[in-house]
């Protein structure tokens, strides 16, 4: 059993997520979505965060991941500093290989979160493919 968790790493200050958005929430198999949230550094001095984006595929026809890392971002705050991080979901992140060995997107609910790492998630939201 691994020590710590995928992406954990430490900081000398903190930081507090807010406004996730996924627009649009329903988009078609070879249409794209924009997850965007945003980060605050809470804490008394500068720092960096790699904000992550991790999908979970609710009902699909082949096993896939419970946490699939989807994207990660860096960034800098100074001390009370926010900003906003992006991220594009289309088919190359929502695709799998299916029992034919086709690479598709299947239609569904995928589950977003954004967090600091995969255990360490601070924000939810839902995408539908159709």
């Amino acid at each position: 059993m691994p020590l710590f968790p995928f992406g954990h790493g430490l900081s000398y200050t903190t930081f507090e997520y807010s406004g996730l958005s996924i627009s649009p929430d329903t988009i078609g198999a070879a249409a794209t979505s924009t997850v965007r949230a945003r980060v605050k550094n809470t804490g008394t001095r500068a720092g960096d965060e790699v904000v992550q984006l991790y999908i979970r595929d609710l009902l699909a026809s082949v096993a896939r991941p419970v946490s699939q890392l989807a994207g990660f971002a860096r960034i800098t705050l100074a001390r009370g500093e926010e900003k906003e991080v992006a991220f594009t979901l289309g088919p190359a992140q929502l695709s799998l290989i299916d029992r034919d060995l086709r690479r598709l997107v299947e239609p569904g609910q995928f589950r977003i979160t954004v967090g600091a790492s995969s255990e360490d998630i601070r924000l939810r939201g839902l995408l539908t493919v159709r």
